[in-house]
């Protein structure tokens, strides 16, 4: 499934990725991603099965976005985003962060919480990238980590 700005095929960061299909202005809303809305109890069951499709809608519901009609979950996680997701009541949208050129892959931070990091690496290849998927609040942090493993492995 596509629209006027965004295609879905393979991607150099892992499985399908999202692309710009023209030159995108900062601001512009690109998708919504959309899916099942579901309380914390049977989200946090989904993660425990597997899923990684599951977005924070607020404190009581989230959206499982693991269905066929959520292109927008091939939407790819990098260290150094060029979109971001907004909340608009209980919808989530996908919005430019800055301009975007046709054909470059989009990409924003998935914003994964520091529990269990080592759990998701990252395959961004950004020059900013930490080398795990986490929320930017928690990049020193998992910076200081990889370089004491670094550190460690060099000796």
């Amino acid at each position: 499934m596509e629209n006027q700005y965004v295609r879905f095929e393979q991607s150099r960061i892992h499985g399908t990725g999202g692309y710009a299909k023209c030159d995108i202005s900062a601001g512009t809303t690109l998708i919504e991603y959309v899916g099942e809305k579901i309380d914390k109890a049977e989200a946090t069951k989904r993660c425990e099965d597997g899923n990684y499709f599951i977005f924070y809608i607020n404190e009581e519901w989230d959206i499982d976005g693991n269905v066929e009609s959520n292109p927008a979950r091939f939407i790819n996680h990098s260290c150094e985003p060029n979109c971001e997701t907004e909340l608009d009541e209980d919808r989530i949208w996908v919005t430019a962060l800055r301009d975007i050129k046709a054909e470059e892959e989009l990409t924003f931070n998935y914003c994964y919480d520091i529990a269990d990091f080592e759990d998701h690496p990252c395959r961004c290849g950004s020059a900013t990238c930490v080398g795990y998927i986490v929320a930017e609040e928690h990049f020193p942090h998992v910076r200081r980590h990889r370089d004491r493993e670094l550190a460690k492995a060099a000796k």
